[in-house]
């Protein structure tokens, strides 16, 4: 066994008789000839100085200068010749050169090329490098700005994952987790950071869009195409609600005859959103926020917004009832056996341990469910009705309101949504149907002035407006119908809900005539109208009231009124007749597609309604007597007393499709 070492003794020094050594000091002779100023009030602070070159330089301050007292102790320093000014001319930077703006755009191209490279293939090692490339975005030299921003938005389509990611909270950053882990959260934070950064950016730079300096509308022009891109590319993703409202913004503007191209970049990108929601969420965050602004601006909006709602998947895959109030989910009749609803099936019986297994697969499952970021029915349907009912709000204050240049637009929408239109609504809508027919009829018939010194130009805006009326009235009537017709049990109880169509058809008929004559009959709003070559103003392409052309519309007014889908052999003799006359009529005057148009759906009519016809073109068969009067309205017309004569001529038409249509008619008539 070791032995401990000994312990360590002082060592004493021999005693002495002398006297202790500071028994000589003079202690206050030494006090007393100490400085009694402080080191603190030594320093002097010295105001900055401004070179020859315009740089302002903070001076360094003195050093602290010691006096003869002092010489001998060891702060004294061998240095203290040196003054500041000579310290100050020491710590200068040299001057860099100014670069040009042609050097400065190469350098920055470098730059973000060689940060963005880095960054797209090993994003989790140099996510750091977001915030030096959003530097490289703050440069004076607005081209680097440009180039910034488009590079920064390339960054984010490669390296935003696939799901949503959530801020950490204060528990979240004290709590243990493995390397991986810790790696995975700093790359999402970090990624989150920079992505804030960027998109508080665009909201800023997007407000200058339109603006009258140049450069503040080039990168408000930027910051738009980048925030459509990101909402189409990375609809998922956070910041979500600033990137529609960015794109929402734009679209408040006040509607004009020219749409510059951001307005048409949004319109595309919230439609391709709207197509491409599986969901629902984004869309009914957009129709939201739209609403909201359409409210806001009074409806002083373009009638495109309006559109957008017609490319909403809800027209599709949606299957309830809605109103403005609320939503009517429909019956899961198709998950029935038989359709009828199952008997209630006997409660199985299990034990405690076998329920607590049942939950947690229940919850694994609902797990692995969101890791796939599957979308559930239940879910989807939800948020479908959510939207529903905020864009049947929309339409209906509209009607309320009266927009004028909104009108169309909501009506074609009202058409395309009726089968999704509660019934306790289809009076109402009927009659605010009514009154815009009425209102549209008067305004076309109101009486103007004949001066013969009236202008060209207030002429041709006066026939502008009143091709507009008319147009409208026939979406009204298509409307109606398509209300009536969008869903079967409300066709077949059509007389115990009140729903009177009379007043439609007669108003159809006594367009027939005024519609044939009008030029733009196969033209719509994404079609180009040329400019007169006699410089007077024509309607602009751009003012037309939605996307269907006129003949279109048309048609689909004629086939609900002449070939309904329920009790097709139920339509009075009479109308069949006078509609069949004033086709053939019309069919002299419209153009050439349209005329083939007519003549199929009067093919149509002449094999579902022969008898009802014949009388036209064999006056052995005629019931009536009298004159006909295609001005008298549909009840006076006597249709029974005409003949068909417009059949020869429009067998010498110089188109051989028409040559050919007519003769098809007269062969169904005579089979």
């Amino acid at each position: 066994m070791a032995q401990e070492p000994a312990p360590k003794r002082r060592r004493l020094s021999p005693p002495s008789d002398s006297l202790p050594g500071f028994t000589k000091w003079n202690l206050e002779q030494d006090y007393e000839n100490r400085s009694r100023k402080s080191q603190k009030d030594t320093q002097h602070k010295k105001l900055p100085i401004k070179t020859a070159d315009g740089e302002i330089i903070d001076q360094a301050p003195e050093p602290e200068t010691t006096k003869d007292g002092d010489a001998d102790s060891f702060l004294a320093s061998d240095d203290d010749a040196d003054s500041g000014v000579a310290d100050v001319k020491a710590d200068r930077l040299p001057k860099q050169p100014q670069l040009s703006s042609k050097e400065q755009i190469l350098q920055a191209k470098e730059d973000l090329a060689r940060m963005a490279s880095m960054l797209s293939e090993n994003p989790e090692e140099h996510i750091g490098l977001l915030g030096p490339l959003a530097e490289v975005a703050d440069s004076k030299n607005v081209t680097v700005k440009k180039l910034g921003l488009a590079t920064q938005l390339a960054v984010f389509k490669d390296i935003i994952p696939g799901y949503r990611v959530r801020p950490l909270g204060k528990d979240d950053m004290q709590a243990k987790v493995s390397r991986d882990v810790r790696n995975l959260r700093a790359f999402e934070q970090g990624l989150l950071g920079g992505y804030k950064r960027y998109v508080y950016r665009l909201q800023k730079l997007a407000k200058g869009s339109g603006s009258n300096d140049s450069n503040t509308a080039s990168l408000g022009t930027v910051a738009i195409a980048c925030a459509c891109t990101l909402l189409e590319a990375a609809p998922h993703f956070n910041l979500r609600n600033e990137l529609i409202g960015i794109v929402v913004g734009k679209l408040s503007g006040r509607p004009s005859a020219d749409l510059d191209q951001d307005f048409a970049r949004c319109l595309a990108a919230l439609e391709r959103v709207f197509k491409d929601d599986d969901s629902g969420h984004i869309s009914l965050e957009a129709v939201a926020q739209l609403a909201k602004m359409l409210k806001t601006k009074n409806y002083h909006i373009h009638e495109g917004v309006l559109n957008t709602f017609l490319h909403l998947r809800l027209l599709n895959e949606f299957s309830g009832k809605a109103s403005t109030e609320r939503v009517d989910k429909a019956a899961p009749r198709e998950e029935w056996p038989n359709g009828k609803k199952p008997k209630a099936y006997k409660k199985e019986f299990r034990t405690k341990r076998e329920k607590k297994v049942m939950r947690e697969r229940k919850e694994v499952a609902k797990e692995m469910k969101e890791a796939d970021a599957t979308v559930s029915y239940e879910e989807r349907d939800k948020n479908q009705a959510e939207t529903l009912k905020l864009v049947f709000i929309a339409y209906f204050r509209i009607l309320k309101a009266r927009v004028d240049h909104l009108m169309g637009a909501v009506l074609e929408g009202l058409a395309r949504y009726a089968h999704l239109i509660n019934q306790d609504f289809f009076g109402d809508v009927l009659e605010v149907l009514k009154d815009l027919i009425a209102e549209a009829e008067a305004d076309t018939e109101a009486p103007h002035d004949d001066d013969e010194e009236a202008s060209a130009a207030d002429t041709a805006v006066d026939a502008a407006i009143a091709r507009n009326a008319i147009r409208e009235s026939l979406l009204c009537i298509t409307t109606a119908f398509a209300l009536l017709q969008g869903q079967v049990d409300v066709a077949k109880s059509a007389t115990s809900l009140s729903l009177d169509l009379n007043f439609f058809i007669t108003h159809l008929y006594r367009l027939l005539l005024s519609l044939s004559l009008d030029a733009e009959l196969e033209l719509s709003s994404r079609t180009a109208t040329l400019k007169d070559p006699n410089s007077l103003p024509t309607p602009s392409a751009d003012s037309r009231v939605n996307v269907a052309t006129t003949t279109v519309l048309l048609l689909r007014s004629l086939s609900a009124v002449l070939l309904p889908p329920t009790s097709t052999k139920s339509v009075p003799p009479l109308r069949v007749a006078a509609f069949t006359k004033q086709l053939l009529s019309a069919s002299l005057h419209v153009p050439q597609k349209s005329a083939v148009a007519l003549l199929g759906l009067l093919n149509q009519v002449a094999k579902t309604h022969t008898r009802k016809v014949a009388g036209l073109w064999n006056t052995e068969e005629r019931k009536g007597d009298g004159v006909f009067d295609p001005n008298a309205g549909l009840e006076g017309a006597n249709p029974m007393a005409a003949t068909a004569w417009d059949g020869e001529l429009l067998k010498l038409h110089f188109d051989p499709k028409i040559r050919e249509s007519v003769k098809m008619l007269e062969r169904s008539v005579r089979e």
